[in-house]
């Protein structure tokens, strides 16, 4: 591979709505698409699926709960393409709800990957964005419904358009904390680590997309955190009310922004919509 070739990445992309997003991107994106998964075996038998419809993407294997994994990633990324032109931050868990763990251990985990895994994948390959780059944090809707039912006092800091991440990072550690002693509705906290973990993205999202405006300004690099919709995936589950298709749709739609677009940016996306946070 030359470093001139063009490269788009995904991240949780074996299956689900990674697997959908890589096969609209293998169609849509001009120059080579790597699908990551944890489990190289699972990630290679979904690569060889693309393969046999006809398409081209390569693997790398990514575990992002795990640092040193990340960072080969990023070893292959400057080595093979001097850099990365389209990140989809897809990978995440939900626990099921009818799931017997305990809270706390669920915030933890759930936290873990969702927020903290897809942060260390930014901070780890967003240095290697190239000019015109677009980066998609997928997040979710619940983020904003479980920012409505957030303390007045949180609602506030996670609105704020001065908020840090060493702040953001403060508060998710501060919500697991706060699950472990039992404590965390007295604390104003909702009951669903999912939606907290997907706070934490979509403000991440908004934080980041700053930072590259003020220190990247002529890059026009748009960064930006979206909702897929209710899919039908293991996560989502049959009864979900969209096509894996359609839940792709906003992603691959962000991710393929034309390159002289300077909208939208550090904005949360729905339906194509930007919706207010």
């Amino acid at each position: 591979m030359s470093s001139c070739s063009r490269v788009a990445l995904v991240t949780g992309a074996n299956k689900g709505i990674g697997f959908t997003i890589m096969r609209d991107l293998c169609r849509q994106f001009s120059g080579d698409v790597v699908l990551t998964a944890r489990d190289a075996a699972r990630g290679q038998a979904a690569v060889q699926q693309l393969q046999a419809e006809g398409l081209s993407p390569r693997f790398h294997q990514l575990d992002i709960d795990d640092l040193q994994s990340i960072r080969a990633l990023r070893h292959f990324l400057s080595r093979e393409y001097g850099g990365l032109d389209v990140l989809v931050n897809n990978a995440g868990i939900a626990f099921n709800t009818a799931d017997t763990t305990p809270f706390h251990i669920q915030a933890e985990v759930t936290l873990k990957t969702n927020f903290f895994g897809t942060r260390d994948v930014c901070t780890e390959l967003l240095p290697l964005i190239k000019p015109q780059g677009r980066v998609v944090n997928v997040s979710s809707m619940m983020s904003l419904m479980t920012l409505k039912k957030c303390s007045p006092e949180l609602q506030q800091k996670f609105r704020s358009k001065t908020i840090t991440e060493e702040e953001l990072v403060g508060l998710m550690k501060k919500f697991v904390e706060d699950t472990k002693k039992g404590v965390h509705k007295k604390e104003g906290w909702p009951n669903t680590s999912y939606g907290v973990s997907k706070i934490g993205v979509t403000v991440l999202s908004r934080i980041q997309a700053k930072k590259l405006s003020e220190q990247r300004k002529g890059d026009k690099i748009l960064l930006n955190s979206c909702c897929p919709g209710w899919v039908r995936t293991d996560m989502g589950g049959p009864n979900a009310t969209k096509s894996l298709e359609e839940g792709a749709e906003t992603p691959v739609y962000l991710a393929l922004l034309p390159q002289d677009a300077e909208a939208p940016h550090g904005q949360f996306i729905s339906e194509k919509k930007v919706q207010e946070w």
